[in-house]
């Protein structure tokens, strides 16, 4: 085999704690671990990421192909990552305070990002209308301060700054979801909320982002698959207490919820239930063929028996 034909050794980096997984060709570094950190070439610049895992199915390479690991991170590049991360946030207070000297509104400073090696620095905003805002004189106060750096502006939504903010979620839980385990954003519409019967409150189905809540991806499939064998509301049915209509579904749990002739709500199994049309149908065949059948151009759906 030639060396051509060796399968390069695909490594996944991830440059912040939940940040999106990037693909890179550690060949060159053959010694690489999971916990160790590399050096690699972006477009943003050199950056240093943690590996994370080294996937086995086949990865897709981006247009261009997957860029090579420089070389595993020296413990002085180490000690001067945190060094710079500690002065993070000195600078997005510093960002914040001349933004309102310049009287710059409807923007808000996220977060402050320097590159391992001091040699960038990031400031993360965003702004209430989500259009492209000039902060060019913004900028220019900003690499004032910090001559050692190349000062960028980085717009992002309102999905990402809440995941850089943290703090407790709509729901209760101590930490978003967003900052505790999701890596990247799945689209959800209202559907997923219609599908799973939740109230279309804004209240109820809106996240600390102001956008709907990511949670509603989680169970959307299961939901759908689930409905697939359950009648649909307002569906007339036959029930071992008799004939009623569907008043309500729980897909989860396999039940339906019936509104018997009395007016009564009982919840029963989906198995229990069938379709009115479908049952009397049934009986009709029991009964054999009309009396009109033979004459052709009966619809009673009976057999000749």
């Amino acid at each position: 085999m030639t060396e051509s034909a060796v399968a390069p050794r695909i490594v996944g980096l991830r440059f912040q704690k939940m940040g999106k997984l990037y693909h890179f060709d550690a060949s060159p570094t053959p010694d690489l671990q999971i916990g160790d950190y590399a050096v690699v070439s972006t477009s943003r610049g050199r950056e240093l990421g943690q590996v994370v895992s080294f996937p086995e199915a086949p990865v897709e390479p981006p247009e261009g192909g997957l860029k090579p690991v420089e070389r595993r991170a020296t413990a002085r590049e180490l000690v001067m990552r945190k060094l710079w991360a500690s002065r993070e946030l000195e600078a997005m207070i510093e960002c914040r305070a001349k933004a309102a000297e310049l009287g710059i509104r409807g923007v808000k400073i996220v977060r402050a990002e320097f590159s391992f090696d001091g040699s960038r620095l990031g400031l993360i905003y965003t702004s209430e209308d989500e259009e492209k805002v000039d902060l060019k004189d913004l900028r220019n106060e900003m690499q004032q301060i910090y001559r050692r750096s190349r000062v960028e502006m980085r717009q992002v939504g309102p999905r990402d700054a809440a995941k850089m903010l943290g703090g407790m979620g709509a729901c209760g839980l101590e930490v978003r979801c967003c900052s505790m385990f999701l890596t990247e954003f799945s689209p959800v519409s209202i559907k997923m909320a219609k599908a799973q019967g939740i109230s279309l409150n804004p209240q109820e189905i809106t996240g600390m982002c102001g956008r709907l809540r990511c949670c509603l991806v989680y169970e959307y499939e299961q939901y759908l698959e689930a409905r697939k064998t359950m009648p649909k509301r307002n569906k007339r049915v036959i029930t071992p207490a008799g004939e009623g209509k569907v008043s309500d579904v729980v897909p989860l749990k396999g039940t339906v919820i019936v509104m018997l002739e009395d007016g009564t709500r009982v919840e029963f199994p989906n198995a229990d239930v069938q379709p009115f049309d479908e049952l009397k149908a049934l009986e009709d065949k029991s009964k054999g063929p009309c009396r009109r059948h033979d004459e052709g151009g009966c619809n009673c759906g009976r057999g000749r028996g």
